[in-house]
């Protein structure tokens, strides 16, 4: 979960909490890593790890001295990798996001990068040794859902890596699709901190990622053109009516 749109430490504090999340995305860019808006200090009291994100940067170079300056910051040589196109769509640019990607990883980052969902660029991202693909369902903040569930299925049944799906999440039947389509996990933040009721949310944002995890290993029944009848009806007219234990059965 992200840290992001909360009102307050306290809001956010809750909504963590019961979201369940063991790792937590804050903005380096937003964020004083001394400890001056006290997100990280909450963090560390939660015992929640942090995952430095480079949102905000608009190029490789950007994000990659991003990177760095959180490296050196936080201890962790993990990123979630943001380069953006611009602030009204907040989508990808992938030529950048690739760049930045090969960069870090030669740097010895562990990249998680926030792609778009086309399966050709989260394949260079994978080939480029990024550790996860991250692709969006829908554009940053919108609450729109998964608008392309097919590219999302195609980059799952091509990815070696983890795939988890970032932003556009507005409620919980979009989590659980995203799993049951396949992802290993969901970000999410918007939805949760900008709802009337975060915690509560929250919570139900962590039964859907449960739900739709399960609803993917059970396997589902095959979906048919046709009605089939759950029950056979053919033992019922041949039973023996002549015996009462049968037949009130």
């Amino acid at each position: 979960m992200g840290t992001g749109g909360a009102t307050n430490l306290a809001v956010l504090e809750r909504a963590l909490v019961a979201s369940g999340t063991e790792l937590t995305t804050v903005a380096m860019r937003r964020v004083d890593a001394g400890g001056g808006t006290g997100v990280l200090g909450l963090l560390e009291r939660l015992g929640i790890a942090v995952l430095p994100n480079t949102a905000g940067c608009r190029g490789a170079a950007e994000a990659v001295l991003t990177a760095q300056l959180a490296r050196e910051a936080l201890g962790t040589s993990w990123i979630k990798l943001e380069v953006v196109a611009d602030e009204r769509t907040l989508l990808p640019d992938v030529v950048e996001l690739v760049d930045a990607a090969e960069r870090l990883v030669d740097d010895g980052f562990t990249v998680l990068p926030y792609t778009s969902d086309d399966p050709v660029v989260a394949r260079r991202l994978e080939d480029a040794g990024c550790a996860a693909v991250m692709p969006l369902g829908s554009p940053i903040g919108t609450g729109l859902g998964i608008r392309n569930p097919h590219n999302l299925e195609m980059i799952v049944a091509a990815a070696g890596v983890p795939v988890i799906l970032d932003a556009g999440i507005g409620t919980a039947s979009d989590a659980v699709l995203a799993m049951e389509l396949g992802c290993d996990a969901v970000l999410l933040a918007t939805a949760v901190t900008r709802a009337t009721d975060p915690e509560r949310m929250a919570r139900a944002m962590r039964a859907a990622v449960e739900a739709g995890f399960d609803a993917r290993h059970a396997g589902r029944i095959p979906q048919r053109f046709w009605a089939q009848a759950s029950s056979p009806v053919r033992d019922f007219w041949t039973q023996d009516t002549s015996n009462p234990s049968q037949a009130d059965s």
